[in-house]
């Protein structure tokens, strides 16, 4: 029984040893600056029959939003969340209850180009207000 009880404790020690050793590298959250925001209408192509997800066939209007994006670090960021909140010209938000409004597939390291669609019903006055945007990513693919 002894013998039995001192090989567990044994195989337990170097398991974790060996765990500290040959562990994976960590593949962190990256933050990422959204700057240099605009947007303007969808192509026709594109555009065509947008409807807002409210769950009714509700009219809505296309938009790109451009921007620049910084990745501080010397490693592309995969699957980069935006996040940000989109007012009308009357201070309502245009996606209620929603921060997250899609991500960008690879942000090399440095400053480079984003695009991202969005659907806006068709009854919310324009201008639209961009705040607070922001995206956060991977230093390795997590999706494939």
């Amino acid at each position: 029984m002894r013998l039995r009880s001192l090989t567990v404790i044994l195989i337990s020690l170097l398991i974790a040893c060996l765990s500290w050793v040959f562990t994976p590298p960590a593949v962190a959250l990256t933050q990422i600056k959204l700057f240099d925001l605009s947007y303007q209408d969808c192509p026709p192509e594109l555009a065509q029959g947008a409807v807002t997800s409210g769950g009714s066939a509700a009219a809505a209007n296309c938009f790109i939003v451009t921007g620049k994006a910084e990745n501080g670090t010397y490693k592309t960021v995969y699957d980069a969340d935006i996040f940000g909140r989109i007012y009308d010209a009357n201070n309502d938000s245009v996606m209620q209850n929603r921060t997250r409004l899609g991500s960008i597939a690879e942000v090399p390291p440095g400053i480079s180009d984003f695009e991202l669609r969005i659907s806006v019903p068709a009854n919310q006055p324009l201008p639209l207000k961009l705040k607070q945007f922001k995206a956060a990513g991977f230093s390795g693919q997590v999706r494939k």
